[in-house]
């Protein structure tokens, strides 16, 4: 009796089965519905693969269908790949979408510029769903930008162990005496490839992998209008005795035709504010005559870290109209620096946006040092002099016509240990919210003392002297006809243009704009 019960179960198990249609399909071309209609993949470097895209493809019909072609129009010879179903190429057969259901499909390429047409620089394809033949096909259009760009790399030699070793930059000795070194190689006057990586034009993008080195007694060139572009861990350093000229100047469009950007390589929207992506613009003990105009840096670990001077009264490093933005840590890190800077703006850092630690001589006139990283605990200028010592003294740090604020309550952060510690704000507005009272007995933080504070303006909160940023967030530092900085700067000090080539007339303002109403 339990055998036949067993049996009867059995039989009515199977005639449920043998009733279910929910995975038969039917093959048919058409009907398809898809998040878009073409895939924009965004620009990508000569023979440097692309991020990963997704189309989604529906099946809204009620039955279950079978898709008999579905592939890319230049077959295999198509640069683009695909991955449907868990399953890589550029052709697929019999593709099975449930009812009701929908599919991805990722979607990168790797083109090189001569893959595409010569007169836009586009690489196209299409992705075909059923025959061509088949007048019920359908069809999503692919379109990447292919950029051709200098290469600069460091080499590489192939060990036994299929492994490499790659050409690497002596830094010195660590504390036990170990060599320290980083992956890269100096640039070239003759170099096979590049032909002069000492000059680095307009032409079209660099792209660096590793660290690129300034030999000594050499001098890198930079054009205006040229676009620097670095790999993750990847940066410039100039070396003692080398030099860099940034000669960027004033652009007339939002193409900023004439300014120099160093970035990262990765030109998709999404990576376009992504701090640390890359390392720093490394100036070394003994580097001299830098002389910088018209650049932004974007996303960088360190914007650029100064780790000593070359020793004589000259600013080691000269800047003008230099934006910063986005840096994970600091914007500037300068260690016993000799810096000169005006109509320098630095925003968004995870830290800091101007340091100058272990002492040195700074002058800044008309920057706008400000620090909206989404923390409670950053700030826009930290001074200090490490232990006290004379090799660290702060012997100059004067900041005129200046704006210092930030999201936080301590625009500024001063720390002294040694006797020589010389600093001075004129004319600068300055956040300082002490709610706690902390540094009310502090004499480095007394805002009445002329010899420190000469006719500063002092945020004690968010409402008291703003300087009304348009949005400060988004590196959007113009200030408005409601701010502070307004008409609050000494004219003896605006001697230049302000950041966007406009004149200072009159009485002019804090910072590195001049006020202008809002769109």
């Amino acid at each position: 009796m339990r055998r036949l019960l067993l049996l009867l179960l059995i039989g009515f198990a199977v005639s449920l089965t043998s009733c279910r249609n929910d995975f038969d399909f039917e093959s048919r071309t058409g009907g398809l519905e898809f998040s878009k209609d073409t895939v924009y993949l965004d620009t990508v470097f000569t023979n440097i693969g692309s991020s990963t895209y997704t189309l989604k493809v529906y099946n809204r019909s009620d039955k279950n269908i079978s898709i008999p072609s579905l592939r890319l129009k230049k077959g295999t010879t198509s640069k683009y790949r695909l991955m449907v179903d868990g399953m890589a190429g550029q052709v697929f057969e019999n593709v099975e979408l449930l009812a009701k259901d929908s599919m991805y499909i990722f979607i990168s390429v790797t083109a090189e510029v001569a893959d595409a047409n010569p007169t836009d620089f586009l690489y196209t394809d299409q992705i075909l769903f059923g025959e061509e033949s088949n007048p019920n096909h359908q069809k999503v259009e692919l379109v990447t930008l292919i950029q051709d760009a200098y290469f600069i790399y460091p080499g590489r030699v192939q060990n036994p162990d299929d492994t490499y070793t790659y050409d690497e930059l002596n830094l010195g000795v660590d504390g036990n005496g170990n060599p320290i070194t980083i992956r890269g190689r100096f640039l070239e006057e003759t170099n096979p490839m590049n032909g002069n990586e000492l000059h680095w034009t307009n032409n079209k993008p660099y792209v660096i992998y590793g660290y690129a080195a300034v030999p000594s007694n050499k001098t890198l060139v930079v054009d205006a209008g040229a676009r620097i572009h670095f790999h993750a861990e990847s940066g410039l350093i100039v070396a003692n005795n080398a030099s860099i000229h940034v000669n960027g100047a004033h652009s007339t469009t939002t193409a900023l035709e004439n300014e120099v950007i160093f970035e990262g390589d990765r030109l998709e929207p999404g990576f376009s504010e992504t701090p640390g992506q890359w390392g720093t613009i490394w100036f070394t003990q003994g580097s001299t005559n830098n002389q910088i105009s018209n650049l932004t840096i974007k996303n960088a670990t360190v914007g650029m870290l100064v780790t000593g001077n070359d020793g004589t009264p000259t600013p080691t490093l000269d800047l003008e109209n230099i934006q910063i933005y986005n840096c994970s840590n600091v914007g500037i890190l300068a260690r016993t620096g000799n810096i000169e800077g005006r109509n320098v703006v630095i925003n968004n850092c995870g830290q800091t946006s101007f340091a100058g630690s272990f002492g040195g001589s700074y002058e800044f006139v008309h920057c706008t040092f400000a620090n909206y990283w989404p923390t409670p605990n950053q700030t826009a200028v930290l001074l200090d002099d490490y232990d006290g010592s004379v090799s660290y003294a702060l012997t100059k740090a004067n900041f005129k016509n200046c704006i210092i604020h930030t999201s936080s309550n301590f625009g500024i952060v001063l720390k002294k240990t040694g006797s020589t510690f010389v600093f001075n704000f004129n004319h600068s507005l300055i956040k300082f919210a002490d709610f706690s009272n902390q540094f009310i007995n502090n004499p480095l933080y007394a805002f009445s003392n002329n010899a420190l504070y000469t006719n500063c303006l002092i945020a004690t909160n968010s409402t008291v002297n703003k300087p009304d940023f348009k949005d400060a967030r988004k590196n959007k530092l113009i200030i408005g006809q409601n701010s502070a900085a307004k008409g609050t700067a000494n004219i003896t000090y605006s001697t230049f243009n302000d950041i966007l080539n406009n004149p200072r007339n009159g009485a002019t303002d804090m910072g590195a704009y001049n006020w202008t109403t809002f769109d």
